[in-house]
């Protein structure tokens, strides 16, 4: 077992750095050549005022995509999530979700701040909550106990290395929030990267939910960009919200039509980006610096290297040689997958993560 990287050898040539090859994260992804021609061409208007023509062709592809009546474009996944706590809650309620969850780990505690709502944790399996831990969670109604009022399920839920839910999951979870009147919120940060595996279609997963924010900006492709959608008063609340928030946008249409080109012509090909991790997490299973990897569902990768080997070291190692990737711990390591990681990089990773196994 390798204890520590400079057990590694060290004469076995580097390649050649022509691009750093970056797995931090899908966001790192660039407009293609096909979506910049759609940007360019994009009708515009002012959309504070609703008379962006491309914001509104997306709003209502989105909203039509799910069923819903309505739905709203934004400048962050995190605003459309921090948008619809605060329309479904009032001070002093609580969500309740996983301890993995975006909305928890990492939007600056903004349920707090922008709702003023306490937060109920579970402690599911690789980010995933079933409905029977969400009955056990929802508080009496005393008047010393915040109300349980919005659960919110992320779908594919990142710090649980890329799990997703099945409707077959999600429905039990929906029957009980019906019957018991809370809320159901779909952080759908990478929910396409989900629905290529499931076959499942939009439509019925929008009859699960209340409110749905769908990300355009990480392995879609597009620049900027999340849609929250719902009923129409629930967008129309949330547009009010968006405008003191600050992500009222003028000339939004340029960035829309990103959005709209990636719905269109992006979907199908995360396929790749899932195959692609998998492919890695099976090398990884057999080098001896690595002791475990998390299961591989979709575009994130996640690994516990061996003990003695940090996590730091490990990632400066492989910043010699050309790939960036992230920390998700003192031993952990996350490689996300994405729209420009192609087939080339494909080959250098693995060769370059065989190449630094210690002898």
């Amino acid at each position: 077992m390798c204890k520590d990287l400079k057990a590694f050898p060290q004469k076995i040539p580097k390649f050649p750095v022509k691009k750093m090859i970056n797995l931090i994260s899908d966001t790192v992804t660039k407009p293609t050549p096909g979506m910049l021609e759609a940007m360019m061409q994009a009708e515009v208007g002012d959309d504070v005022f609703g008379e962006d023509p491309t914001v509104n062709a997306l709003e209502e592809k989105v909203a039509q995509m799910f069923g819903k009546e309505a739905a709203l474009y934004c400048p962050s996944g995190t605003m459309t999530n921090q948008i619809a706590i605060k329309v479904h809650t009032q001070p002093l309620d609580e969500v309740i979700c996983d301890e993995y969850s975006h909305i928890y780990q990492y939007e600056t505690a903004g349920y707090a701040y922008n709702s003023g709502v306490g937060i109920n944790l579970i402690k599911g399996a690789n980010g995933k909550i079933t409905a029977e831990q969400v009955a056990a969670a929802i508080k009496p109604r005393y008047d010393w106990l915040p109300i349980s009022r919005l659960v919110v399920l992320e779908n594919t839920c990142n710090k649980g290395g890329g799990s997703y839910y099945t409707l077959d999951e999600i429905h039990p979870i929906q029957a009980l929030c019906r019957e018991k009147g809370l809320a159901l919120h779909l952080d759908g940060a990478r929910l396409f990267n989900a629905l290529v595996e499931t076959g499942e279609r939009t439509q019925e997963v929008g009859a699960h939910f209340d409110s749905i924010s769908l990300c355009l900006s990480k392995g879609l492709g597009a620049p900027v960009g999340s849609v929250l959608t719902g009923t129409r008063n629930f967008i129309q609340q949330a547009r009010r919200l968006r405008k003191v928030m600050g992500g009222g946008m003028r000339q939004a249409g340029y960035l829309a039509a990103a959005c709209i080109y990636a719905l269109d012509h992006q979907v199908e090909r995360l396929r790749e980006d899932n195959e692609r991790a998998r492919r890695i997490g099976e090398l990884l299973q057999g080098l001896n610096y690595v002791e475990s990897v998390r299961p591989v569902q979709s575009n994130i990768l996640i690994f516990d290297l061996v003990e003695g080997l940090t996590a730091d070291k490990f990632l400066e190692e492989l910043k010699g040689r050309g790939i960036n990737a992230s920390a998700f711990g003192p031993q952990t390591v996350r490689f996300v997958t994405h729209l420009d990681f192609t087939a080339d990089m494909m080959d250098r990773v693995l060769t370059i993560l065989e190449q630094i196994e210690s002898k």
